[in-house]
C-alpha cells in the first residue's frame, strides 16, 4: 500500500507568525484588527494563555507524534499563506496572510513533499509574495504546485518517487468559487496561480489531457483543488461533476479543500474525493458566528491507495481540537460528533463513517 497523508488549509500566517521564534511585521489591512497580535489575544482568551516565543513545532502539537506513527509514504498539505516580506498588499482584498520565512521551520517540521498553493492567498503580498514563496518552498526541498512564474510552471505536477519505485503526481488548481481574483491566473508571460473556469465541468477534458500527457505506468494521481464556500455540508453538482469526470480520466484521488470544517466524502469507483478536508492550522480560535459547525475541529486524513489499481484501500482520519493556536487530540465526545457529522453528510453518497480504536475515524463501504 501507499499511504498519504492529505491535510486542508494550513495558515501559518497572521497570529500563528507573530507567537513563531521569528514574527513578521504584525500590520493589518483588514478595518476591524490592524495588528496580527489581537487575534492572538482572541485565543487566549477562549482557551488560556500563549507564551511566545514558542517552539516551531508549536502548532503542529500532537499531530507531528500521529504522523510519526502513520508513517505516511507522502505528505501533501494546502499552504493557505504566502511566505514572504513583501508589503504589495492586495488592496481589494479584506484578509491577508503571511509568514516570516524565518519562520518557515514551522512548515518544514511536518516533512510535507508538496504545498499545493492555487488558492485565494497566496497572492495576498503580490506576485514578488509569490515569487518569493515559491524559492523559499524550493530552496527548503518542497514542491509547491498549482502556481508559478507562468502558466507552464502553475500546470506542472509535483513528482514524489515512491519506496517501491513508483511515483505520485499531485495536480493543483482552483477555482474562483473559492475567493481567488480572476486576475491571480497564471498565464503565459505572468506569474500567478492556475486557475480553472467554471462550470468546472466545463474545464474537465483540459485537465484530462495534461494529467494523461503526464502519467506513466504504475503513477497514483492526486489531484488537489481549492474551491467552494467557507461554510455549510451542501456540494455544488458541479463539483462533483469534475470530481467525477477526473476519476474517469485516470485520477485516483481528488484532495478538495477551502471549507473551514470538514465536508462530505464519496468513494466513487473506487476511488477517494474529499469534497472539503476543513482547516488544519489557523487563528480563527475565539472568532464568534460559526459555532454550529465546530471548526475548532480539524481532521488529518491518511489514505491508503492500493499501487496496483489506485484504488483507496482505506483510509483513517485522526481527530484533533486546536486550542491556543496548537492541535491537540480531540476528546471521544468530539470524535463521535464528527463522526456524526461525516456520516450523515456522506451517506448520500456511499460512505458511511466509523469510530475505531484511539476515537480515529474510518470509512465503511
Amino acid at each position: 500500500m501507499v499511504r498519504v497523508f492529505l491535510a486542508g488549509d494550513v495558515m501559518l500566517g497572521r497570529g500563528v507568525d507573530q507567537i513563531l521564534p521569528n514574527p513578521g511585521d504584525p500590520r493589518l489591512w483588514e478595518g476591524y484588527v490592524e495588528d496580527a497580535n489581537g487575534y492572538v489575544r482572541l485565543a487566549e482568551q477562549a482557551n488560556g494563555p500563549i507564551h511566545p516565543p514558542v517552539e516551531v513545532s508549536w502548532p503542529w502539537g500532537d499531530a507531528l507524534e500521529a504522523l510519526r506513527v502513520a508513517a505516511p509514504d507522502v505528505r501533501v498539505l494546502n499552504l493557505e499563506t504566502s511566505v514572504t516580506r513583501h508589503d504589495d498588499v492586495a488592496a481589494d482584498k479584506g484578509v491577508h496572510y503571511r509568514m516570516n520565512p524565518d519562520n518557515l521551520g514551522a512548515l518544514t517540521i511536518v516533512g510535507p513533499d508538496v504545498c499545493t498553493l492555487a488558492n485565494n492567498h497566496v497572492l495576498d503580498f503580490g506576485r514578488g509574495g509569490l515569487e518569493e514563496t515559491l524559492d523559499v518552498l524550493v530552496d527548503a526541498g518542497i514542491q509547491p504546485v498549482g502556481a508559478g512564474r507562468d502558466l507552464v510552471e502553475a500546470q506542472r505536477p509535483a513528482v514524489v518517487e515512491r519506496h517501491d519505485g513508483g511515483r505520485v503526481l499531485v495536480f493543483a488548481m482552483g477555482a474562483s468559487s473559492s475567493g481567488i481574483p480572476s486576475d491571480w491566473a497564471a498565464t503565459p508571460g505572468r506569474s500567478g496561480v492556475e486557475l480553472v473556469s467554471e462550470p468546472l465541468r466545463a474545464a474537465a477534458p483540459a485537465v484530462v489531457d495534461r494529467i494523461r500527457a503526464s502519467k506513466q505506468r504504475g503513477d497514483l494521481v492526486v489531484v488537489s483543488i481549492h474551491w467552494g464556500s467557507n461554510w455549510g455540508y451542501g456540494v455544488d453538482h458541479d463539483q462533483v461533476a469534475l470530481a467525477h469526470a477526473l476519476i474517469d480520466g485516470g485520477v485516483d484521488v481528488v484532495h478538495g479543500h477551502s471549507s473551514h470544517h470538514p465536508r462530505p466524502i464519496e468513494i466513487y469507483r473506487g476511488r477517494l474525493i474529499l469534497y472539503g478536508c476543513g482547516d488544519l492550522i489557523n487563528d480563527y480560535e475565539g472568532i464568534a458566528g460559526h459555532e454550529p459547525y465546530r471548526d475548532d475541529l480539524r481532521l488529518l486524513y491518511l489514505v491508503d491507495l492500493d499501487p496496483g489499481s489506485g484504488e483507496t484501500a482505506g483510509m483513517r482520519m485522526i481527530p484533533m481540537q486546536a486550542r491556543r493556536l496548537r492541535l491537540e487530540h480531540a476528546s471521544a465526545t468530539d470524535a463521535e460528533w464528527l463522526r456524526s457529522v461525516l456520516d450523515r453528510t456522506s451517506r448520500d453518497r456511499g460512505v458511511r463513517v466509523v469510530l475505531g480504536e484511539g476515537n480515529e475515524l474510518a470509512l465503511q463501504r
